[in-house]
């Protein structure tokens, strides 16, 4: 080890020591990633210490077009050399009259032109906050549906309507919230899978919601994600989601889609929403739509704009950097087809992982929709259940995720269990790119699950 090394390695220490010693314990990533970042670019972070990853996290999903992009950072040094204002509460401004119209231009036809749009506190929760209390205040109505699975937010109502117990569990009751089951062919509720379990969710819902001895009162809105993404990347089948559609339409509830992390081009599609072609009442944007800083809106039809002066206000609802930063990273995706390339790269990296989950009986199941990929991990020796799914095993997850970082790799985990890998890659991801994240990643797992690294799972060091 050279002095210079040495130093590297001390100072990352200390910098990891004081956030130890300073910061609450609800740390999370924190504690998985022993890594102080000082540079990045695309999708590579280099550490303190000189250490380079190859970063498949993308700030859970916020970093469309990777770190730094060259679009993102011309718009915000335009924007701090316009003079512009960087903090004007909700005033009218013309970056966020800019950022709405690429907003507008990029949601799916027959919602945008009659919608509107509401700036909320900048993390997504305050948005579905916002989505929730809106449907309330328009119905008159206070009971929410949620799904099995679904993570929403930490804020009061939104964890109300997340499903992880615990994270709720230590809290007081959030509200009335009727569960309902998602579709999750691997694990399925009614333990069927295929088709077959998305059919079944679908009559359960209408059912009970029919049913005058079912206990649930008229409801202000359904709210739901069209992949589940903290709950282990459950993509929705789009039939289902037709389904819930056609449903809530039909008895008047208004439905609210969760686009946090599925929007701006993620799943293979701008919005998540076009895959089944649903339009939804109200849909919930975050994450990506600030170019990596932040900003949340809910965007709605006009029939629902029942807020009275005030309703739903917030002193950081003006960024004007995230605003001229998101409506450059809207229009890039559009401009140059990263959705359609999403799609693509995400259908061959999915084809590679199935290789995989072939040769290594560790890999239950292999899903996602673009590059929202998932790859949930299992005992195979157990027992496996009616729709052949064995028990999830997150000890190997978490070996594997360590074993990843050490490859330059970084992958986080998720799913009821934390045994699900997740892979969310920026959209402008090379193939070659791709082609490594896979390649450490079936070393990882190998070597995770058999103690060696021989790359016989078709890896290359």
């Amino acid at each position: 080890m050279t002095l210079a090394t040495g130093n590297a390695l001390d100072a990352k220490d200390a910098v990891l020591r004081r956030q130890h010693s300073r910061e609450s314990s609800a740390r999370t990533y924190a504690r998985t990633f022993p890594i102080v970042p000082v540079r990045a670019e695309g999708m590579t972070v280099e550490g303190a210490d000189g250490r380079r990853y190859l970063d498949c996290l993308s700030g859970a999903g916020t970093l469309a077009l990777g770190h730094n992009h060259p679009v993102v950072l011309e718009a915000i040094r335009r924007t701090l050399d316009s003079g512009a204002p960087l903090h004007m509460l909700d005033l009218a401004t013309a970056d966020k009259d800019d950022f709405t119209s690429a907003l507008f231009e990029s949601l799916p036809k027959g919602f945008a032109d009659r919608a509107r749009v509401h700036f909320c506190g900048p993390a997504g929760t305050d948005a579905v906050e916002a989505a929730l209390k809106l449907m309330q205040t328009a119905t008159g109505r206070r009971g929410l549906l949620a799904f099995t699975g679904a993570y929403h937010g930490m804020t009061a109502g939104a964890l109300a309507v997340t499903g992880n117990v615990g994270v709720k569990e230590p809290l007081p009751s959030g509200g009335e919230v009727t569960r309902l089951p998602y579709p999750y062919d691997y694990r399925c509720p009614f333990g069927v899978g295929g088709e077959r379990g998305a059919e079944l969710s679908a009559a359960y819902v209408e059912r009970l919601l029919d049913d005058p001895a079912g206990g649930v009162l008229p409801p202000a809105a359904m709210i739901l994600e069209t992949v589940q993404g903290e709950g282990g990347v459950v993509p929705a089948p789009d039939t289902w989601m037709r389904e819930m559609r056609r449903i809530t339409a039909e008895r008047g509830i208004p439905l609210i889609v969760d686009e946090v992390q599925t929007g701006a081009g993620r799943t293979g599609a701008m919005w998540a929403v076009e895959h089944s072609g649903i339009l939804p009442d109200a849909m919930v944007l975050s994450k990506a739509i600030g170019g990596s800083l932040p900003l949340a809106v809910v965007v709605y039809r006009e029939d629902y704009d029942a807020w009275r002066p005030g309703a739903h206000t917030g002193t950081f609802r003006g960024n004007t950097l995230a605003m001229a930063a998101g409506a450059a990273t809207l229009r890039h995706i559009v401009a140059e087809g990263l959705a359609e390339r999403a799609a693509v790269v995400g259908a061959r990296m999915t084809a590679r992982l199935e290789s995989l989950r072939a040769a290594l009986p560790v890999i239950g199941d292999v899903r996602g929709r673009g590059l929202m990929l998932g790859v949930e991990l299992v005992d195979p020796a157990a027992e496996p259940d009616t729709c052949g799914a064995r028990p999830a095993d997150p000890h190997l997850a978490t070996r594997v995720r360590a074993t990843c970082l050490s490859r330059g790799l970084i992958v986080e985990l998720g799913g009821r269990h934390d045994a699900v890998l997740r892979l969310l890659p920026p959209l402008t991801i090379t193939d070659e790119q791709a082609e490594a994240v896979l390649d450490r990643l079936a070393d990882a797992i190998e070597e995770a699950a058999t103690g060696t690294g021989t790359g016989i799972a078709g890896g290359r060091a």
